[in-house]
């Protein structure tokens, strides 16, 4: 029995301000070579050679003065007191003579993308603070390798530098040999990876309830309502005959208009009002009818979706506590006002949210392609982010998506875990905005809603499976798009 050939690879970490780099390359490579060198250390020595050399890379070298640029031809003398040296340009051959001039005077070489040249391998970094992780494919598949970076840049919470930074205070003021010290920092370890446990798994306990709590009173709300708007309720026969009714072939146009609908929203975290509304329109639906609908299939359809997204790993938990309790109470706000002032209301501020969702969208439209995966860095006023979002979508009838989703992607968090958090807080957002106007206005419009919620909640576990396939560059493009499509809705319906 064959064995299978291992990652004989062994991984160091350099200190890159104490050695001297050649980069050949003055393009995009060169350019992707120094970011991530100089990313890794702004100290670093790295001289760049090339015929060509592009403007961001001029750039470059006015912020970092270790840069030194040489716009000519390479040659072997450029390798005289060198450590290493990373051939970055689209020339095999150049490439080739690279690493046999590297070869020939005993220095490491790394050529892109080409393993068979290379003495050692660029691997996708994670960074928090000091912690460094460097994950290797063994030159196999840098793709696997950049998505388990997103996830562990994910997974990885900011506060690890302090973490860190109290460990190195703790292993100082112990006292005995190496083996006790080791000993004595693994129990503390030990603690402390329990109880992270034990309180992740408390707090998971307890938002399940929560919202299974939520989902079976708004339920018993519905439920109750039709089956006392219906007393004294009439024969089977009857019964059954208007529930013949809602079988025709409009109804099942209802749930394909709810299954296109979700699908988008799963996909891209918003798009739902625009894409029902624009299918229920088509298919000949009174505007007064398809906005009430809407409003109410949307519960259940988010639900099912934020629990599809949770359970393929799309959600930051930490980024969803911190939208949760903001997006309900402005969504309670958003309704509480809209029941007061009146349903047209919130026609005046719109235009304005347009705009700047507009914004947003060509923004992001943009970045999708020069999109580079950055750290998930601290972003801040996220709780009043999410209270704007609630009282929008309440208020103004829509935004939580365009307003919430667009400005995370905007800031640099990643598309496919900012649209599963927030998939998964629009549904307590939805919920605590349809249980108020619930009290004022009730449910109409059944077979709507009904269609809208079959096929909602078909689509929604296929979305969530998608987003955590689709590649970020394409789900930046989606938001972008659909973003720009909501906001030019917006407009013209403010002003017609």
């Amino acid at each position: 029995m064959s064995s299978r050939p291992t990652n004989n690879l062994y991984p160091v970490f350099l200190q890159l301000k104490h050695l001297r780099v050649l980069v050949v390359g003055g393009g995009h490579v060169g350019e992707e070579k120094l970011n991530s060198l100089l990313k890794s250390c702004p100290d670093a020595q790295v001289t760049l050679v090339a015929l060509e050399i592009s403007d961001s890379i001029k750039k470059m070298a006015a912020g970092f003065g270790g840069l030194r640029l040489q716009q000519k031809a390479f040659e072997t003398e450029d390798l005289i007191a060198k450590d290493l040296v990373i051939g970055a340009t689209n020339d095999a051959a150049l490439n080739r003579r690279v690493k046999e001039a590297a070869q020939d005077a005993g220095i490491l070489a790394n050529i892109a993308d080409t393993p068979d040249l290379c003495d050692f391998y660029l691997g996708s970094i994670v960074n928090k603070g000091d912690l460094k992780i460097a994950i290797s494919t063994n030159g196999k598949s840098p793709t696997i390798a950049k998505r388990l970076k997103e996830l562990l840049i994910e997974a990885i919470p900011a506060e690890m530098e302090t973490v860190l930074d109290n460990m190195q205070v703790i292993r100082a003021k112990m006292n005995g040999n190496f083996t006790e010290k080791v000993r004595k920092l693994d129990e503390i370890t030990g603690l402390l990876a329990a109880d992270k446990n034990i309180s992740a798994q408390a707090a998971e306990k307890k938002w399940k309830k929560v919202a299974s709590i939520l989902i079976t009173l708004f339920t018993a709300m519905v439920l109750g309502h039709v089956i006392l708007s219906a007393i004294p309720l009439p024969p089977i026969r009857e019964l059954w005959a208007q529930a013949g009714q809602y079988i025709t072939g409009q109804f099942f146009l209802f749930i394909l208009a709810g299954f296109l609908a979700q699908l988008v929203d799963g996909l891209l975290g918003m798009g739902y009002g625009v894409t029902s509304a624009t299918c229920l329109i088509s298919f000949g639906v009174n505007p007064v009818a398809v906005s009430a609908a809407i409003h109410t299939s949307e519960i259940f359809s988010s639900g099912v979706s934020g629990y599809s997204h949770y359970k393929f790993g799309n959600v930051n938990r930490k980024l969803f506590r911190h939208l949760v309790v903001p997006g309900v109470l402005g969504a309670i706000l958003g309704a509480g006002l809209l029941v007061i002032a009146g349903e047209h209301a919130g026609k005046w501020l719109m235009p304005a949210i347009a705009v700047y969702a507009m914004f947003l969208g060509v923004k992001i439209f943009s970045r999708a392609f020069q999109f580079r995966q950055a750290g998930s860095g601290k972003i801040k006023n996220v709780g009043w982010l999410a209270g704007a979002g609630g009282f929008l979508d309440s208020f103004g009838g829509g935004g939580w998506g365009p307003i919430v989703t667009s400005t995370l992607i905007s800031k640099g968090r990643h598309p496919r875990y900012t649209i599963g958090t927030v998939s998964l807080t629009e549904f307590f957002v939805t919920l605590a905005s349809a249980a108020t106007f619930f009290f004022t206005a009730g449910v109409s419009h059944l077979a709507v809603v009904i269609g809208l919620l079959i096929g909602g909640v078909v689509a929604a576990p296929i979305a969530a499976r998608l987003a955590g396939k689709l590649p970020a560059k394409t789900m930046m493009i989606g938001v972008g798009v659909i973003v720009m499509i909501w906001s030019i809705r917006l407009l013209v319906k403010s002003f017609l």
